[in-house]
């Protein structure tokens, strides 16, 4: 019999020990090979096993325990946290009420000035329809889309008339380098029965060269200075030769642009007077309606 035949025959005879020369085969096979794990130091086993055996962090337990991810997240974000959210979306709406509140009280200033303006305004003005020193019609709609100084006279006038004019005209002037014309000077005539058309064109040619010069018959006139409230003494019945004076208003008249009463001045007022009334009116529509005339 073999050697291999009577090892079979024992294993069926006895478990036990076929299972004590497997183990034994076994330890032999295991203590044959080199101990590599020998050389593994003992701390870094022990370093493994805990880290194995330690539970993940729950970022809920420990709010300050920072995953990798939570680290991208913050960079994310920077310093926009919850508070300055807070913070900044007060702000926001802090600034949009205060604006609001002063735009507010911008638009009641502005509707108090129109008022205060309104109430003391005289009513001055009104239709009528008169002729130019070119032959044209001319009426209280062509007044519109410019502002207007309006002067009462008459071409026989030795001395007021003409300072008056040379007064308006020097204000235009001024007026007309900063603005462009956008200020229209008139002279109507008070004086019918002399101031013809030929007249009045040869007088207006004498100060500004946009000067429009008006005339027409005497009830016309009449209607025309009630108005404007201007006093004359011309008498309705005067004819070109005869020898009368003429009494009138010393005023000329500052008109808007929708043809409605601002200011009047009279002898004592200057140049600078009447173009520093005449920016500041300026100034006021523009911010009112965004332009100047």
């Amino acid at each position: 019999m073999s050697a291999r035949t009577l090892f079979a025959a024992c294993s069926r005879a006895s478990p036990l020990a076929s299972s004590s020369s497997r183990s034994a085969f076994s330890t032999r096979h295991v203590l044959s090979r080199p101990l590599i794990s020998a050389t593994v130091p003992s701390s870094r086993l022990c370093t493994r096993r805990a880290y194995s055996q330690q539970a993940p962090p729950d970022p809920k337990l420990n709010p300050t325990q920072q995953t990798s991810s939570g680290e991208r997240d913050r960079s994310t974000v920077g310093v926009f946290t919850p508070t300055a959210a807070a913070l900044f979306v007060g702000t926001g709406i802090g600034l949009f009420f205060y604006f609001r509140n002063e735009k507010e009280k911008l638009i009641e200033q502005r509707r108090k000035e129109r008022e205060d303006q309104a109430v003391g305004r005289p009513q001055v003005g009104g239709p009528f329809t008169l002729t130019t020193h070119k032959g044209e019609t001319f009426t209280e709609k062509d007044l519109l889309g410019k502002w207007s100084l309006i002067y009462f006279g008459f071409t026989n006038c030795p001395d007021i008339c003409p300072e008056e004019l040379d007064k308006m005209s020097a204000a235009v002037e001024k007026l007309d380098a900063q603005y462009g014309p956008i200020v229209q000077p008139i002279f109507i005539s008070v004086d019918p029965a002399r101031d013809t058309v030929p007249q009045v064109a040869r007088y207006v040619r004498e100060f500004h060269p946009r000067l429009v010069g008006l005339t027409g018959a005497y009830d016309t006139l009449k209607a025309t200075c009630k108005a404007y409230r201007v006093y004359f003494s011309t008498p309705p019945d005067a004819r070109a030769g005869d020898d009368y004076l003429v009494d009138h208003s010393i005023f000329f008249y500052f008109m808007d642009p929708e043809g409605k009463f601002v200011d009047a001045f009279g002898k004592a007022s200057t140049v600078d007077d009447v173009v520093g009334r005449v920016q500041k009116e300026v100034a006021r529509w523009e911010r009112e309606y965004g332009r100047k005339v």
